[in-house]
């Protein structure tokens, strides 16, 4: 199956627009899809992009989120009783997918139990450029790969700071798009503080891919986010504390919107 451009192209090309436009790293939200509902989720993602964000991470709720802290645990379980499907979550997508690239995080039970070839195919007809799979082990990836690569979806891999050195190297060669490097161990959620040691994971990250290397867990705030930056990183993933904003005021829109610009304008040179 031939494509004009590329998930992974999109992807690359925005990690270069950031830089171009002097960003020392790109930005990329999380979102969950159906929370606060539906209709307002698709507003914030127009609001990540009017705050300047540089891609989007759409996530899909899923009840048991081995890899996300209680904030986005708790923002999956409350779009799932609101009714929110795979298929509307990934409807999302849509909304911005012309602007900036829209890179689903999914977990593997909702993706096989509608089949690989079927759930790519979704993926494709709302304009994703990539899909994150955070339970998805490097031995079983090669089918996933292959039916995302078919249709020119990136599968972005996730390696964390434990991962030995032979299996990130085997995981940074198949990375499409970035190669998403956890900055802690643990689940997703805010941290007061880092324990100093991105600068290294970054560098041990870098070194055994050629895709850009950006960093997610424990970013809340645009201090953080610029550290992240300057330890460098060539993408900086922000959730939980946009995730916790859209859940706590009347005006989740007007809170993204606000909270994006400044992690936009901390990743200024």
């Amino acid at each position: 199956m031939s494509v004009a451009v590329s998930g992974s192209e999109r992807i690359a090309e925005a990690f270069e627009a950031a830089r171009a436009d002097g960003r020392r790293a790109a930005l990329m939200p999380y979102l969950m899809a159906g929370f606060p509902d539906l209709d307002r989720s698709r507003e914030l993602a127009r609001a990540y992009v009017e705050g300047g964000a540089d891609l989007i991470e759409l996530g899909v709720p899923f009840s048991d989120p081995l890899a996300d802290g209680p904030v986005i645990h708790a923002a999956g379980v409350a779009a799932l009783a609101g009714g929110v499907g795979v298929a509307d979550a990934l409807s999302v997508a849509r909304e911005v997918a012309d602007r900036v690239p829209v890179v689903a995080m999914c977990y593997a039970n909702p993706i096989l139990s509608r089949g690989l070839e079927r759930f790519a195919d979704m993926l494709a007809a709302v304009g994703a450029s990539g899909l994150i799979v955070p339970d998805l082990p490097l031995e079983e990836a090669p089918a996933t790969l292959a039916a995302l690569d078919a249709r020119g979806l990136a599968l972005v891999p996730l390696v964390a700071p434990t991962t030995p050195d032979e299996r990130l190297s085997q995981i940074g060669a198949r990375a499409r798009g970035f190669l998403y490097t956890v900055s802690v161990t643990g689940t997703t959620g805010e941290r007061a503080t880092n324990d100093g040691g991105l600068p290294a994971i970054l560098a041990r990250a870098r070194a055994h891919t050629d895709v850009p290397v950006a960093v997610g867990f424990g970013i809340g705030t645009p201090q953080q986010a610029a550290a992240a930056a300057e330890a460098g990183a060539d993408g900086v993933i922000i959730g939980s504390r946009l995730v916790r904003a859209a859940g706590e005021t009347d005006a989740p829109v007007d809170a993204v919107r606000s909270l994006v610009a400044g992690f936009a304008a901390a990743l200024a040179a």
